[in-house]
Protein backbone atom coordinates (compact mmCIF):
# COMPACT_ATOMS: atom_id res chain seq x y z
CA UNK A 1 0.00 0.00 0.00
CA UNK A 2 1.12 3.48 -1.25
CA UNK A 3 2.00 5.94 1.55
CA UNK A 4 -0.34 8.47 0.18
CA UNK A 5 -2.91 4.93 0.68
CA UNK A 6 -2.14 5.21 3.79
CA UNK A 7 -2.71 8.51 4.82
CA UNK A 8 -5.35 9.30 2.69
CA UNK A 9 -8.56 10.59 4.99
CA UNK A 10 -11.58 8.29 5.35
CA UNK A 11 -14.59 8.46 3.69
CA UNK A 12 -17.51 9.69 4.98
CA UNK A 13 -21.36 9.37 5.09
CA UNK A 14 -23.47 12.44 4.97
CA UNK A 15 -24.45 11.69 8.68
CA UNK A 16 -21.13 12.28 9.51
CA UNK A 17 -19.83 14.68 7.33
CA UNK A 18 -23.01 16.86 8.96
CA UNK A 19 -22.20 16.35 12.78
CA UNK A 20 -18.54 16.63 11.99
CA UNK A 21 -19.30 20.19 11.00
CA UNK A 22 -21.44 20.77 14.03
CA UNK A 23 -19.12 19.58 16.48
CA UNK A 24 -16.05 21.86 14.70
CA UNK A 25 -13.91 18.67 13.40
CA UNK A 26 -12.61 17.96 9.96
CA UNK A 27 -14.15 14.22 10.57
CA UNK A 28 -15.94 12.09 12.64
CA UNK A 29 -15.99 8.45 13.36
CA UNK A 30 -19.49 6.12 14.09
CA UNK A 31 -19.28 5.17 17.99
CA UNK A 32 -17.81 8.59 18.57
CA UNK A 33 -19.31 10.91 21.03
CA UNK A 34 -19.21 14.66 20.24
CA UNK A 35 -20.67 17.23 21.48
CA UNK A 36 -22.68 19.33 18.59
CA UNK A 37 -23.49 23.59 17.99
CA UNK A 38 -27.23 23.39 17.29
CA UNK A 39 -28.18 25.42 14.28
CA UNK A 40 -31.91 24.97 15.37
CA UNK A 41 -34.30 24.28 17.76
CA UNK A 42 -37.73 22.65 17.48
CA UNK A 43 -40.50 22.54 19.80
CA UNK A 44 -44.48 22.30 19.72
CA UNK A 45 -46.96 23.17 22.27
CA UNK A 46 -47.02 19.49 24.22
CA UNK A 47 -43.53 18.71 24.84
CA UNK A 48 -42.34 22.64 24.59
CA UNK A 49 -42.87 25.38 27.03
CA UNK A 50 -45.02 23.42 29.24
CA UNK A 51 -42.17 21.01 30.13
CA UNK A 52 -39.29 22.89 29.85
CA UNK A 53 -40.38 26.24 31.04
CA UNK A 54 -40.06 24.92 34.85
CA UNK A 55 -36.52 23.35 34.18
CA UNK A 56 -34.82 26.65 32.73
CA UNK A 57 -36.34 28.37 35.67
CA UNK A 58 -34.87 26.54 38.25
CA UNK A 59 -31.88 26.82 36.03
CA UNK A 60 -32.06 30.29 36.06
CA UNK A 61 -31.55 30.80 32.72
CA UNK A 62 -33.78 31.98 29.47
CA UNK A 63 -32.67 30.28 26.05
CA UNK A 64 -29.23 30.52 24.49
CA UNK A 65 -30.76 32.45 21.21
CA UNK A 66 -34.03 33.09 20.57
CA UNK A 67 -33.53 33.49 16.60
CA UNK A 68 -32.46 29.68 16.61
CA UNK A 69 -36.11 28.34 18.05
CA UNK A 70 -38.96 27.50 16.05
CA UNK A 71 -42.21 26.77 18.49
CA UNK A 72 -45.19 25.47 16.83
CA UNK A 73 -48.16 25.06 18.64
CA UNK A 74 -49.97 22.00 16.32
CA UNK A 75 -50.92 19.33 19.61
CA UNK A 76 -53.58 21.08 21.63
CA UNK A 77 -55.10 23.12 18.24
CA UNK A 78 -57.65 24.28 18.82
CA UNK A 79 -58.75 24.03 22.34
CA UNK A 80 -61.26 21.80 22.78
CA UNK A 81 -61.75 22.38 26.71
CA UNK A 82 -60.32 24.77 29.62
CA UNK A 83 -56.92 22.49 29.92
CA UNK A 84 -56.09 22.42 26.35
CA UNK A 85 -56.55 26.59 26.41
CA UNK A 86 -54.09 26.67 29.17
CA UNK A 87 -51.54 24.91 27.21
CA UNK A 88 -51.96 26.89 25.04
CA UNK A 89 -51.97 30.45 26.87
CA UNK A 90 -48.85 29.23 28.73
CA UNK A 91 -47.14 28.32 25.05
CA UNK A 92 -48.12 32.16 24.26
CA UNK A 93 -46.83 33.66 27.06
CA UNK A 94 -43.74 31.77 27.29
CA UNK A 95 -42.79 32.22 23.29
CA UNK A 96 -43.41 36.40 24.28
CA UNK A 97 -41.22 36.29 27.71
CA UNK A 98 -38.72 34.45 25.81
CA UNK A 99 -38.98 36.89 22.86
CA UNK A 100 -39.27 33.88 20.30
CA UNK A 101 -40.17 35.66 16.77
CA UNK A 102 -40.49 32.26 14.73
CA UNK A 103 -43.49 30.94 16.62
CA UNK A 104 -45.93 30.06 14.57
CA UNK A 105 -49.59 29.46 16.54
CA UNK A 106 -52.16 26.75 14.91
CA UNK A 107 -50.95 27.42 11.62
CA UNK A 108 -50.01 23.75 10.93
CA UNK A 109 -47.86 20.80 12.02
CA UNK A 110 -44.62 21.28 13.40
CA UNK A 111 -43.21 19.32 10.79
CA UNK A 112 -44.30 20.75 7.76
CA UNK A 113 -44.43 24.43 9.05
CA UNK A 114 -40.08 23.74 9.74
CA UNK A 115 -39.90 23.70 6.15
CA UNK A 116 -42.93 25.45 4.93
CA UNK A 117 -41.04 28.47 6.35
CA UNK A 118 -37.83 28.32 4.90
CA UNK A 119 -36.21 27.20 8.40
CA UNK A 120 -34.08 24.16 7.03
CA UNK A 121 -31.07 23.76 4.79
CA UNK A 122 -28.41 21.15 4.00
CA UNK A 123 -25.60 20.67 6.24
CA UNK A 124 -27.86 22.30 9.29
CA UNK A 125 -27.80 20.35 12.72
CA UNK A 126 -31.48 20.40 14.46
CA UNK A 127 -32.93 19.71 17.25
CA UNK A 128 -36.30 18.53 17.67
CA UNK A 129 -38.76 17.82 20.39
CA UNK A 130 -40.83 15.24 19.15
CA UNK A 131 -40.19 11.49 17.57
CA UNK A 132 -41.11 12.90 14.03
CA UNK A 133 -38.37 15.47 14.20
CA UNK A 134 -36.08 12.77 11.16
CA UNK A 135 -38.70 14.29 8.52
CA UNK A 136 -35.92 17.03 8.33
CA UNK A 137 -33.64 14.72 6.82
CA UNK A 138 -35.70 15.32 3.55
CA UNK A 139 -33.46 18.59 3.27
CA UNK A 140 -30.38 17.19 3.78
CA UNK A 141 -30.31 18.56 7.33
CA UNK A 142 -29.38 15.76 10.32
CA UNK A 143 -32.54 16.15 12.60
CA UNK A 144 -34.14 14.44 15.56
CA UNK A 145 -35.76 14.05 18.08
CA UNK A 146 -35.28 14.25 21.95
CA UNK A 147 -37.55 14.49 25.15
CA UNK A 148 -37.64 17.73 27.52
CA UNK A 149 -34.66 17.09 29.54
CA UNK A 150 -32.74 16.92 26.72
CA UNK A 151 -34.53 19.94 24.76
CA UNK A 152 -34.03 21.93 28.14
CA UNK A 153 -30.46 21.48 27.82
CA UNK A 154 -30.37 22.57 24.25
CA UNK A 155 -32.22 25.78 24.92
CA UNK A 156 -30.18 26.49 28.06
CA UNK A 157 -26.76 26.22 25.99
CA UNK A 158 -27.45 25.68 22.60
CA UNK A 159 -24.80 22.31 22.41
CA UNK A 160 -26.04 18.54 22.72
CA UNK A 161 -23.94 15.46 22.30
CA UNK A 162 -24.45 12.68 20.31
CA UNK A 163 -22.96 9.45 19.57
CA UNK A 164 -21.71 9.11 16.15
CA UNK A 165 -24.36 6.98 14.24
CA UNK A 166 -23.34 4.27 11.64
CA UNK A 167 -25.69 4.86 8.59
CA UNK A 168 -27.89 2.11 6.87
CA UNK A 169 -27.94 3.09 3.17
CA UNK A 170 -31.69 2.12 1.38
CA UNK A 171 -31.56 2.30 -2.20
CA UNK A 172 -34.98 2.63 -4.46
CA UNK A 173 -35.06 1.70 -8.29
CA UNK A 174 -37.00 2.39 -10.74
CA UNK A 175 -40.41 4.21 -10.95
CA UNK A 176 -43.54 3.88 -8.47
CA UNK A 177 -46.42 2.52 -10.34
CA UNK A 178 -50.05 4.41 -10.70
CA UNK A 179 -51.46 5.24 -7.39
CA UNK A 180 -48.37 3.87 -5.12
CA UNK A 181 -46.00 6.76 -3.13
CA UNK A 182 -43.67 7.11 -0.64
CA UNK A 183 -46.28 5.72 1.93
CA UNK A 184 -46.23 2.72 0.19
CA UNK A 185 -42.25 2.56 0.63
CA UNK A 186 -42.08 3.11 3.72
CA UNK A 187 -44.67 0.51 4.82
CA UNK A 188 -42.72 -1.99 2.47
CA UNK A 189 -39.95 -1.26 4.51
CA UNK A 190 -41.63 -1.38 7.92
CA UNK A 191 -42.55 -4.29 7.34
CA UNK A 192 -39.38 -5.91 5.47
CA UNK A 193 -36.97 -4.06 8.14
CA UNK A 194 -38.75 -4.10 10.92
CA UNK A 195 -39.84 -1.64 13.90
CA UNK A 196 -36.28 -1.45 14.70
CA UNK A 197 -34.43 -1.93 11.73
CA UNK A 198 -32.87 1.35 12.00
CA UNK A 199 -31.30 0.47 15.24
CA UNK A 200 -31.12 4.12 16.65
CA UNK A 201 -28.72 4.76 13.38
CA UNK A 202 -29.04 7.08 10.59
CA UNK A 203 -31.00 6.28 7.58
CA UNK A 204 -30.30 7.47 4.54
CA UNK A 205 -32.33 7.18 1.40
CA UNK A 206 -30.78 6.82 -2.14
CA UNK A 207 -31.78 5.64 -5.97
CA UNK A 208 -32.89 6.90 -9.42
CA UNK A 209 -36.89 6.37 -7.35
CA UNK A 210 -35.68 9.13 -4.96
CA UNK A 211 -35.24 11.72 -8.28
CA UNK A 212 -38.75 11.50 -8.91
CA UNK A 213 -39.95 12.21 -5.84
CA UNK A 214 -41.30 15.91 -4.61
CA UNK A 215 -40.05 17.27 -1.86
CA UNK A 216 -43.29 16.52 0.15
CA UNK A 217 -42.87 12.65 -1.13
CA UNK A 218 -39.04 12.81 0.10
CA UNK A 219 -40.40 14.62 3.52
CA UNK A 220 -42.89 11.26 4.22
CA UNK A 221 -39.95 8.62 3.39
CA UNK A 222 -37.67 11.00 6.17
CA UNK A 223 -40.55 11.28 8.82
CA UNK A 224 -40.94 7.46 8.71
CA UNK A 225 -37.23 6.59 9.48
CA UNK A 226 -38.90 7.19 13.30
CA UNK A 227 -41.06 4.04 12.45
CA UNK A 228 -37.93 1.55 10.83
CA UNK A 229 -36.29 2.56 14.95
CA UNK A 230 -33.81 5.10 13.21
CA UNK A 231 -32.93 8.40 14.84
CA UNK A 232 -32.93 10.30 11.50
CA UNK A 233 -33.66 10.00 7.87
CA UNK A 234 -31.12 11.54 5.19
CA UNK A 235 -31.91 12.18 1.61
CA UNK A 236 -29.36 14.08 0.07
CA UNK A 237 -30.13 17.28 -1.82
CA UNK A 238 -30.59 18.02 -5.33
CA UNK A 239 -31.72 20.79 -7.56
CA UNK A 240 -35.33 19.90 -6.63
CA UNK A 241 -34.27 20.38 -2.27
CA UNK A 242 -32.62 23.65 -3.45
CA UNK A 243 -35.25 24.97 -5.59
CA UNK A 244 -38.24 24.00 -2.90
CA UNK A 245 -35.84 25.60 -0.11
CA UNK A 246 -35.56 28.91 -2.37
CA UNK A 247 -39.46 29.00 -3.15
CA UNK A 248 -39.71 29.23 0.81
CA UNK A 249 -37.82 32.03 1.22
CA UNK A 250 -35.16 30.22 2.16
CA UNK A 251 -31.10 29.86 1.62
CA UNK A 252 -30.19 26.84 0.40
CA UNK A 253 -26.69 27.78 0.84
CA UNK A 254 -24.14 25.31 -0.71
CA UNK A 255 -26.35 22.35 -0.81
CA UNK A 256 -23.86 21.05 -3.17
CA UNK A 257 -21.37 19.97 -1.12
CA UNK A 258 -23.75 17.88 1.17
CA UNK A 259 -23.79 14.45 0.11
CA UNK A 260 -21.58 10.79 1.22
CA UNK A 261 -18.47 10.02 -0.27
CA UNK A 262 -18.86 7.21 -3.06
CA UNK A 263 -16.77 4.77 -0.92
CA UNK A 264 -18.00 5.83 2.38
CA UNK A 265 -18.33 2.67 5.06
CA UNK A 266 -22.31 1.28 5.66
CA UNK A 267 -23.58 -0.34 8.04
CA UNK A 268 -25.59 -2.03 5.67
CA UNK A 269 -27.24 -1.70 1.91
CA UNK A 270 -30.65 -2.63 1.12
CA UNK A 271 -31.86 -2.61 -2.41
CA UNK A 272 -35.55 -2.71 -3.29
CA UNK A 273 -37.28 -2.52 -6.68
CA UNK A 274 -40.09 0.36 -7.10
CA UNK A 275 -41.52 -0.63 -9.98
CA UNK A 276 -42.71 -3.85 -8.68
CA UNK A 277 -44.34 -2.31 -5.48
CA UNK A 278 -48.55 -2.50 -5.20
CA UNK A 279 -49.86 -0.36 -2.53
CA UNK A 280 -49.36 -1.08 0.44
CA UNK A 281 -51.93 -1.50 3.40
CA UNK A 282 -50.65 -2.01 7.63
CA UNK A 283 -52.82 -3.64 9.72
CA UNK A 284 -53.27 -3.27 13.55
CA UNK A 285 -51.36 -2.53 15.36
CA UNK A 286 -47.87 -1.91 13.75
CA UNK A 287 -46.84 -0.06 10.52
CA UNK A 288 -44.76 -3.38 10.43
CA UNK A 289 -47.88 -5.41 9.47
CA UNK A 290 -48.00 -4.37 6.10
CA UNK A 291 -48.17 -6.36 2.80
CA UNK A 292 -50.23 -6.24 -0.61
CA UNK A 293 -53.53 -4.34 -1.05
CA UNK A 294 -54.09 -7.15 -3.09
CA UNK A 295 -53.41 -9.83 0.09
CA UNK A 296 -55.87 -7.54 2.48
CA UNK A 297 -59.23 -8.35 3.35
CA UNK A 298 -62.16 -6.19 2.49
CA UNK A 299 -62.59 -4.79 6.00
CA UNK A 300 -65.85 -2.70 6.33
CA UNK A 301 -64.53 0.49 7.47
CA UNK A 302 -66.09 3.23 9.78
CA UNK A 303 -63.50 5.99 8.97
CA UNK A 304 -61.11 7.02 7.09
CA UNK A 305 -58.74 9.59 8.33
CA UNK A 306 -56.67 11.73 5.88
CA UNK A 307 -54.31 13.63 8.26
CA UNK A 308 -50.96 14.27 10.24
CA UNK A 309 -47.41 15.37 9.07
CA UNK A 310 -47.14 12.00 7.01
CA UNK A 311 -50.68 12.13 5.10
CA UNK A 312 -52.07 15.48 5.02
CA UNK A 313 -49.46 17.71 3.04
CA UNK A 314 -50.56 19.20 -0.52
CA UNK A 315 -49.11 15.88 -2.31
CA UNK A 316 -51.19 13.72 -0.06
CA UNK A 317 -54.68 15.90 -0.66
CA UNK A 318 -54.24 15.99 -4.62
CA UNK A 319 -53.86 12.33 -4.27
CA UNK A 320 -56.94 12.01 -2.14
CA UNK A 321 -58.69 14.39 -5.16
CA UNK A 322 -57.75 12.31 -7.64
CA UNK A 323 -59.67 9.20 -6.59
CA UNK A 324 -62.77 11.08 -4.74
CA UNK A 325 -63.18 13.73 -7.85
CA UNK A 326 -66.69 13.06 -9.32
CA UNK A 327 -67.38 9.98 -6.92
CA UNK A 328 -69.03 10.08 -2.98
CA UNK A 329 -67.83 8.74 0.09
CA UNK A 330 -69.56 5.49 0.66
CA UNK A 331 -72.83 5.76 3.10
CA UNK A 332 -71.70 3.47 6.00
CA UNK A 333 -68.31 5.25 6.36
CA UNK A 334 -67.39 9.28 7.01
CA UNK A 335 -64.10 10.41 5.81
CA UNK A 336 -62.21 13.16 7.72
CA UNK A 337 -59.21 15.27 6.56
CA UNK A 338 -57.15 17.50 8.53
CA UNK A 339 -54.75 19.49 6.20
CA UNK A 340 -51.25 19.40 7.72
CA UNK A 341 -51.31 23.52 7.73
CA UNK A 342 -53.14 26.85 7.22
CA UNK A 343 -51.18 27.05 3.92
CA UNK A 344 -52.05 23.54 2.92
CA UNK A 345 -55.91 24.53 3.15
CA UNK A 346 -55.32 27.67 1.22
CA UNK A 347 -53.53 26.28 -1.86
CA UNK A 348 -55.87 23.08 -1.91
CA UNK A 349 -58.80 25.44 -1.75
CA UNK A 350 -57.34 27.32 -4.48
CA UNK A 351 -56.45 24.44 -7.06
CA UNK A 352 -60.04 23.33 -6.40
CA UNK A 353 -58.52 19.80 -4.76
CA UNK A 354 -60.66 21.03 -1.29
CA UNK A 355 -63.71 21.59 -3.61
CA UNK A 356 -63.55 18.10 -5.18
CA UNK A 357 -63.25 16.60 -1.58
CA UNK A 358 -65.68 18.29 0.38
CA UNK A 359 -68.14 17.79 -2.73
CA UNK A 360 -67.64 14.09 -2.40
CA UNK A 361 -68.38 14.37 1.15
CA UNK A 362 -65.15 14.86 3.12
CA UNK A 363 -65.53 16.66 6.79
CA UNK A 364 -62.88 19.22 6.86
CA UNK A 365 -61.02 19.46 10.37
CA UNK A 366 -58.52 22.10 11.60
CA UNK A 367 -55.04 21.88 10.73
CA UNK A 368 -52.90 20.24 13.53
CA UNK A 369 -51.77 17.01 15.14
CA UNK A 370 -55.19 15.75 15.98
CA UNK A 371 -56.91 12.04 15.57
CA UNK A 372 -53.68 11.49 14.55
CA UNK A 373 -52.62 11.95 18.42
CA UNK A 374 -55.68 11.20 19.88
CA UNK A 375 -56.29 15.01 20.35
CA UNK A 376 -59.89 16.68 19.47
CA UNK A 377 -62.03 15.64 16.73
CA UNK A 378 -61.91 12.76 14.78
CA UNK A 379 -60.58 10.16 17.50
CA UNK A 380 -62.32 6.32 17.08
CA UNK A 381 -64.61 5.11 19.55
CA UNK A 382 -64.74 1.10 20.89
CA UNK A 383 -65.18 -1.23 18.35
CA UNK A 384 -64.32 1.28 15.37
CA UNK A 385 -62.71 0.39 11.97
CA UNK A 386 -60.29 3.41 10.80
CA UNK A 387 -57.91 3.67 7.63
CA UNK A 388 -55.72 6.42 8.20
CA UNK A 389 -52.93 7.85 6.26
CA UNK A 390 -51.02 8.72 9.19
CA UNK A 391 -47.90 6.78 10.54
CA UNK A 392 -48.83 4.88 13.14
CA UNK A 393 -51.49 2.62 13.92
CA UNK A 394 -50.52 1.81 17.84
CA UNK A 395 -52.74 0.34 19.58
CA UNK A 396 -55.03 3.12 21.48
CA UNK A 397 -53.20 5.97 19.61
CA UNK A 398 -56.28 7.44 17.89
CA UNK A 399 -58.52 7.10 21.09
CA UNK A 400 -60.31 3.79 22.08
CA UNK A 401 -57.94 0.91 23.26
CA UNK A 402 -60.32 -1.11 21.13
CA UNK A 403 -60.54 0.52 18.28
CA UNK A 404 -58.70 -1.09 14.95
CA UNK A 405 -56.54 1.31 12.68
CA UNK A 406 -55.35 0.57 9.24
CA UNK A 407 -52.62 2.24 7.57
CA UNK A 408 -52.29 3.11 3.54
CA UNK A 409 -51.49 6.18 0.97
CA UNK A 410 -53.95 9.12 0.74
CA UNK A 411 -54.85 6.88 -2.43
CA UNK A 412 -55.92 4.15 -0.59
CA UNK A 413 -57.72 5.69 2.48
CA UNK A 414 -59.30 7.67 -0.47
CA UNK A 415 -60.42 4.54 -2.36
CA UNK A 416 -61.73 2.78 0.55
CA UNK A 417 -63.68 6.11 1.73
CA UNK A 418 -65.49 5.27 -1.92
CA UNK A 419 -66.14 1.75 -1.67
CA UNK A 420 -67.04 1.59 2.47
CA UNK A 421 -64.12 -1.10 2.76
CA UNK A 422 -60.22 -1.14 2.41
CA UNK A 423 -59.42 -0.85 -1.26
CA UNK A 424 -57.00 -1.14 -3.76
CA UNK A 425 -56.85 2.81 -5.32
CA UNK A 426 -55.54 1.61 -9.02
CA UNK A 427 -59.24 0.55 -10.53
CA UNK A 428 -60.69 3.80 -9.46
CA UNK A 429 -57.71 5.50 -10.49
CA UNK A 430 -57.73 4.10 -13.80
CA UNK A 431 -61.55 4.81 -14.45
CA UNK A 432 -61.15 8.31 -13.68
CA UNK A 433 -58.35 8.32 -16.62
CA UNK A 434 -61.43 7.39 -18.74
CA UNK A 435 -63.77 9.61 -18.14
Amino acid sequence: MSDQALHAPARQTLAEKIIARAAGHSRVMAGEIVTCNVDLAMIHDSGGPRRVKPMLERLGVKVWDPAKIVLVSDHYVPAVDAQSAAILKLTRDWARDQEIEKFYDQQGICHVVLPERGHLAPGMFVVGGDSHSPTGGAYGAYMFGVGATDMAGVLATGKTWIKVPETILLRWHGSLGEGVTAKDMMLKLCATLGMDGGDYQAIEYSGATLAGLSMQERMTLSNMAAELGAQTGLIAPDEVTARAITDAGGDPGDWENWSGDEDATYRAIHDFDAAELPPQIAAPHSPANAGSVEDVEKVAVDQCYIGACTGAKLVDLHAAARVLKGRKVASTTRLMIAPASTRTTAAAASDGSLAALTEAGAILLPSGCGACAGYGAGVLAEGEVCMASTARNFKGRMGSRESLVYLGSPFSVAATAVMGHIADPRPLLAEGSEL
